[in-house]
């Protein structure tokens, strides 16, 4: 029995994610740039390819900026050499305007029949320092938005910041049918509560001791439930699984054997989301982990010493790293967004100890987004106009 009511409630199987390091985050050493490990088109594209032929379900493409590559330039271009793997597009609200977003998606769902999610992101742009509760009205106006272009023939919408009047919808129809891709969202603020309870499909979680997890899952389904609805729920966490806990233990303090720490204090402030209360909680579990920086048995807080945002790893053996995610979906967690350093290395290792062992999903097949043929929609089988 899950901790809270989840959408996916009778569902056995949990959609496994891995990550592509669009925004300069792999290293063989965390702190230590490698050029072999650049946030390249050639790099990047190859940790895709490989996550599909391992038979990971999904895989997360971040947006920062910094040298990297832009999320969605990227998503477009991993279409034509992916058949199977789902691409989790982080999206930063306001970055673009909201029809032509929803216009661009459309355009994006098509190419990849279908498999493509949405990671809603609320951080402040390059220069920008906004107040919390504007950058989230700015998310919430751009979802309002999105949801209208994919269930409605116009758009009609009057808000603080965008306002439109009688948009027709067909140029941003989408491949994905009964409400259109799917919205994952994470965040730990009232706002950002409220927010996905309201709108967004999947609440995403970074790594905390399972207590402060379930406290998490609560307070986001006491919210959803004011709205009359459920949520799925999913968790962000880095891997590092060997044969024997001994040798993930002994890896683990290898990856920061070469850290600088104010140099990783310099990567992690170099976020957008570096001072978001997100962080600070993952801050706080590094300080409750004890001398080698475990604060539950398997979880690692090591990893937050050189990273904003999601700060800590499973470490362990295959069999313990399993245990771990069995538990974790037992509390109701369906969609997992693993990583590991370098990524493509760890990507092997999980995909060979671990994920055969695991009974996978597709989350839009699973909420029957995706439809069994191409959709009558403008860019699909639908009247030319």
């Amino acid at each position: 029995m899950s901790i809270v009511p989840i959408t996916s409630e009778g569902l056995e199987a949990a959609e496994i994610a891995w990550f592509s390091a669009l925004c300069s985050d792999d290293y063989r050493y965390l702190g230590v740039p490698d050029g072999r490990l650049r946030s390249s088109w050639a790099h990047c594209s190859e940790i895709v390819t490989t996550a599909e032929e391992l038979g990971f379900r999904n895989i997360l493409c971040p947006s920062s900026y910094q040298v990297g590559q832009d999320t969605l330039s990227f998503v477009a271009g991993c279409a034509p050499i992916t058949s199977k793997i789902n691409l989790l597009a982080a999206v930063r609200c306001g970055e673009m305007q909201p029809i032509m977003l929803a216009r661009t998606i459309a355009t994006l769902d098509h190419m990849l029949e279908g498999r493509l999610i949405l990671n809603i992101i609320s951080s402040d742009f390059p220069g920008e320092k906004a107040e919390s509760a504007f950058r989230y009205q700015r998310s919430r106006e751009v979802v309002e938005i999105l949801r209208q272009a994919w269930t409605r023939d116009t758009i009609d919408y009057e808000g603080q910041i965008y306002s439109f009047k009688n948009v027709p919808t067909e140029p941003a129809r989408p491949y994905q049918q009964n409400g259109g891709p799917l919205m994952y969202f994470g965040g730990y603020s009232p706002d950002a509560l409220e927010l996905c309870a309201q709108h967004c499909d999947v609440y995403l979680m970074w790594p905390e001791p399972k207590e402060q997890l379930a406290e998490r899952m609560r307070a986001v389904h006491a919210r959803a439930e004011a709205h009359g609805r459920t949520l799925d729920y999913g968790l962000r966490v880095h891997m590092i699984v060997r044969d024997t806990e001994a040798e993930a233990r002994e890896y683990a303090e290898e990856l920061t054997s070469k850290l600088d720490d104010e140099y990783g204090r310099l990567i992690r402030e170099r976020a957008h989301d570096s001072g978001s209360l997100g962080v600070s909680h993952q801050a706080r579990a590094r300080e409750l982990a004890d001398q080698f920086g475990y604060v539950e048995p398997h979880l690692w807080t090591g990893i937050g010493r050189a990273r904003s945002g999601c700060g800590a790893a499973l470490v362990g053996s295959a069999d313990q790293v399993l245990s771990e995610i069995e538990a974790y979906q037992k509390m109701g967690i369906r969609a997992f967004i693993f990583s590991g350093y370098p990524h493509l290395d760890e990507a092997r290792h999980f995909g060979t100890k671990v994920l055969p062992e695991l009974k996978t999903c597709s989350l839009p097949h699973a909420y029957g987004r995706v439809p069994a043929s191409t959709p009558a929609t403008p860019l699909g089988t639908g009247p030319r106009r």
